[in-house]
């Protein structure tokens, strides 16, 4: 176990550079009341590469409007589409131009813009945000090959996850909020080892010589989205080992823009300011090598985010309750939600560090927007 001492030297707090910029929540819901009564589907996007964990963070969101996400009933059983309570997440590779054996012929990755029916998209999109529903197509990740479309009715919640939701500008502006997960080299390569290897049957031979085709089509067009997105969750090799090459302890960041309408980032300890925290050792069990938070305000591309950090690992979820009452803007409706429904998804990738945990915060921000944004409540059970 880490040794984590009590007292006031284990944080550090400076006065804020910046008070961040806020929106009043009552204004705001004032403003777009008038909207909100005409509004029919609120569309939430999510970019990252491939392997990055987009389906993880999908099914810990999705469940914080309640039900456990599932592809549609009597459907395709390689659909993409995952069907909850108030939400629908649909993959935006259903909206690739070619299959795989199509893309051997054009020379292009599915990373290229060049590859994706960006007006077919907008389309069905666009649709779905106004009330109707759609046949969409499938992507088949398992032969490679376009399936037979599937009906999608439109949700309360639209989720749309891919490559490339922020490319083409009239999708993006769709977006009521968007996300991006912005993973790191080292880690993006052992989490796509191990998902390629164990759930589809690629050879590590096949998975390297894939990262490195793909790797200039994600510079030049996947990676830049992360400049429109309102929340980005940064996942780093950890700081508390100096030189670690293992990528199994991690450093993840919730990027968070501020002065967006009905958004108030999270924070730790006190608004504003930099602080820098490692929690008591007697009341959240930290193995080797122990863990660290962090706080404060910075720029990003040019915009105001305030930033919270958690390097490490933490070894019983139950005691997560220990840095949740630490944490202040958490959306939750409770005391202990964040912890509960970490609990829940105990069995998910990243249920011991910060990739869970800020996906969940995430998840839990989301609801609150949309509660503000439509003027209704989503009910939980405690």
């Amino acid at each position: 176990m880490a040794s984590c001492k009590c007292s006031s030297s284990n944080m550090r707090l400076s006065s804020a550079r910046r008070v961040p910029a806020r929106v009043a929540r009552g204004a705001a819901v004032s403003r777009r009341s008038n909207f909100s009564q005409a509004l029919n589907t609120v569309v939430v996007g999510l970019a990252a590469d491939s392997g990055c964990g987009k389906s993880t963070f999908m099914r810990r969101m999705t469940q914080v409007f309640g039900g456990d996400p599932a592809p549609p009933a009597g459907g395709n059983p390689d659909s993409n589409t995952l069907l909850s309570d108030m939400t629908t997440v649909i993959c935006l590779d259903d909206y690739h131009l070619n299959d795989r054996e199509g893309r051997k012929v054009s020379g292009k990755t599915a990373l290229h813009v060049e590859e994706q029916e960006f007006d077919l998209m907008y389309e069905q999109v666009k649709a779905l945000k106004d009330g109707k529903s759609v046949d969409k197509r499938i992507y088949n990740h398992v032969t490679g090959v376009m399936d037979a479309p599937e009906k999608i009715e439109s949700p309360e919640i639209l989720v749309i996850e891919g490559l490339h939701p922020f490319v083409d500008k009239r999708v993006r502006d769709l977006c009521d909020f968007s996300i991006y997960l912005d993973i790191s080299d080292e880690i993006k390569f052992a989490w796509k080892i191990q998902r390629d290897m164990a759930e589809r049957g690629h050879s590590l031979e096949s998975i390297k010589a894939s990262i490195e085709a793909r790797k200039p089509d994600f510079d030049a067009y996947v990676d830049p989205q992360k400049e429109f997105a309102d929340v980005i969750i940064q996942v780093l090799p950890t700081q508390l080992i100096p030189g670690d090459t293992d990528g199994k302890v991690l450093r993840v960041r919730m990027i968070q823009k501020e002065g967006k309408e009905m958004f108030d980032p999270s924070y730790l300890f006190d608004e504003g300011s930099t602080i820098s925290w490692i929690p008591c050792g007697r009341k959240l069990t930290c193995s080797y090598p122990g863990l660290k938070m962090f706080y404060g305000p910075d720029t990003w591309y040019g915009q105001d985010v305030s930033v919270l950090e958690l390097d490490g690992q933490f070894d019983k979820l139950e005691e997560l309750i220990y840095l949740e009452s630490h944490l202040s803007n958490t959306s939750s409706k409770f005391y202990g939600e964040l912890t509960q429904q970490m609990l829940k998804n105990s069995d998910f990738p990243g249920s011991n560090n910060g990739t869970g945990l800020f996906q969940t915060l995430v998840g839990l921000k989301i609801r609150e927007f949309y509660e503000l944004l439509v003027g209704k409540e989503v009910k939980v059970a405690a």
